[in-house]
C-alpha cells in the first residue's frame, strides 16, 4: 500500500491541514444553521412567544357605561349618566413586568442557542463520521486491488498445480470480503449524506472534506471550563432561569399595590346635571395571597437546581475531558509506532517472492490491518469526544 496512506492513519494532516479543515466544517455548519427547518420553526416561536409576553403587559382596556332612566315616580325629566374610565395596575408594576419579559426573552433565546447547539453538534459528529467513512473507503479499495492481485496471482499458480484449492478459496473469500466492505462502506456513506441533507432543510451539502476535521490539540481542562461557563447555552438558561425567577418575585411584589382607575363621569336631568373626574381603587386583600412566597420558594428552586445542573455538567465535562487526554496519548503512540512502517506493501512484496504461504502473508496482514483500522478508530473518537468538549464554541 502506498506511503501516503499509512500517513493518513497515523493523523499527520492534522496540523498541516488543521485550519482550512475548521473553515470548511464552520462552513457547513453555517449552511446547516441558516436552512434548518427545526431551527426556522423555533425562530419563529420566539418571535410569537416574545410577542405575547409584550401584550401581558397592555392597559386593560377603557371602559364606557351609561344609564338612561325615563320609568319611575319622579317630578323631573329622564335621568342619564355616562361614565369613560381606564384602570390599570400600579405603575411600578409594569416597570417589573417589562423587566420580567426582558429576562423571559432571554430565557427563550437560551432555549434556542441550547438547540441549536443540539443541531450544530449533531451535523459535526455526521461530518466526522463521513470524513472517517471517506478515509476508510479509500484503504479498503486499495485493500480490495491488492486482494485482487493476490486472488489472481494464486489462480495462476493453481493453474500451474502449484497450489491447493484451499489456498485458491481462501483467497478468492478475502477478495470477495474486501469486495463487501467497500460496498458497504459506499452505503454507510450515503445514509450519512442523506442525514446531513436532512439537516440541511433537505438541501445536499456540497463541499464535503474527505480530510480530518479537527485538530488533536486543546487547551487545559480549567480553560475550557471557564470557556464553557461563559458560552454554553445551558448553563446561560441556568442563570436566565434564576435571574427571571428573582425578577418574578419582584413583580409579584408589586402586585400587592392597589390597582387604581380614572376616568369622567356625567349624571342629571336637563337643565340639572353634574359632570366631574372619576376615581377608584381596588384593595388586594385576597388575589395576592401566597404569590410573592410562591416566587420565592420557584427562586429558591432554581438557585438550587443552578447549583445541581452545574456541578453535573462538570463532572460530565470533567469525564469526557480525562476520556479525551487518555486516547489521545495512546493514539500518539501508535503513531510514532506506525509512521515509519510500510507494512502492507512489505508484506506484499514477501509474498511475491515466495517467503510466506498464502496463509501465512493473510494471517500477518491481518494483524496490521487490525493496528490500522484500530489507529483510525482511534482517530475518529478523538475527534468525536473533542467535538463534545468544545460543544460550547459552536
Amino acid at each position: 500500500m502506498n506511503k501516503h496512506i499509512v500517513f493518513a492513519l497515523c493523523g499527520c494532516l492534522f496540523f498541516i491541514n488543521g485550519f482550512s479543515q475548521i473553515r470548511n466544517t464552520e462552513e457547513l455548519l453555517n449552511e446547516i444553521e441558516q436552512n434548518n427547518i427545526e431551527l426556522k420553526g423555533y425562530q419563529s416561536f420566539i418571535k410569537s412567544q416574545q410577542l405575547e409576553n409584550k401584550s401581558n403587559n397592555n392597559l386593560p382596556d377603557p371602559q364606557l357605561s351609561g344609564y338612561y332612566l325615563p320609568f319611575g315616580d319622579n317630578i323631573t325629566d329622564e335621568y342619564t349618566e355616562y361614565q369613560i374610565s381606564q384602570s390599570f395596575e400600579f405603575p411600578t408594576v409594569y416597570a417589573a413586568r417589562d423587566k420580567w419579559n426582558d429576562l423571559k426573552s432571554i430565557q427563550i433565546q437560551s432555549a434556542y442557542a441550547k438547540k441549536r447547539q443540539e443541531v450544530l453538534l449533531n451535523a459535526k459528529e455526521f461530518l466526522i463520521e463521513l470524513a472517517f467513512l471517506q478515509k476508510q473507503k479509500v484503504i479498503e479499495t486499495d485493500r480490495r486491488t491488492l486482494s485482487k492481485q493476490v486472488f489472481e496471482q494464486i489462480q495462476e499458480l493453481f493453474n500451474k498445480e502449484q497450489v491447493g484449492i484451499l489456498d485458491l478459496n481462501k483467497a478468492k473469500i478475502a477478495w470477495i470480503q474486501e469486495q463487501f466492505v467497500v460496498d458497504q462502506i459506499e452505503g454507510d456513506i450515503e445514509i450519512l449524506k442523506y442525514k446531513l441533507k436532512t439537516l440541511n432543510g433537505e438541501k445536499p451539502l456540497d463541499g464535503l472534506s474527505k480530510e480530518t476535521i479537527i485538530s488533536t490539540e486543546i487547551a487545559s481542562l480549567e480553560i475550557l471550563w471557564e470557556e464553557k461557563l461563559t458560552l454554553d447555552p445551558s448553563l446561560q438558561e441556568l442563570n436566565a432561569n434564576e435571574k427571571a425567577s428573582l425578577q418574578k418575585v419582584k413583580l409579584e411584589k408589586n402586585k400587592v399595590l392597589p390597582d387604581l382607575a380614572l376616568g369622567y363621569n356625567y349624571q342629571g336631568v336637563i337643565g340639572n346635571n353634574y359632570s366631574g373626574f372619576y376615581g377608584g381603587l381596588s384593595i388586594p386583600l385576597w388575589s395576592s395571597k401566597n404569590k410573592v412566597k410562591a416566587a420565592q420558594a420557584n427562586y429558591e428552586y432554581q438557585q438550587s437546581n443552578t447549583q445541581i445542573i452545574t456541578t453535573s455538567l462538570y463532572s460530565q465535562f470533567q469525564e469526557t475531558f480525562s476520556r479525551y487526554k487518555l486516547m489521545s496519548s495512546k493514539y500518539k503512540e501508535y503513531q510514532i509506532t506506525m509512521s515509519n512502517l510500510d507494512s502492507e506493501k512489505l508484506l506484499f512484496k514477501a509474498y511475491r517472492l515466495g517467503e510466506f504461504s498464502f496463509m501465512d502473508y493473510y494471517v500477518e496482514l491481518q494483524f496490521y490491518r487490525n493496528v490500522s483500522d484500530k489507529m483510525l478508530q482511534m482517530e475518529k473518537e478523538l475527534q468525536l469526544l473533542q467535538a463534545r468538549l468544545l460543544k460550547h464554541q459552536l
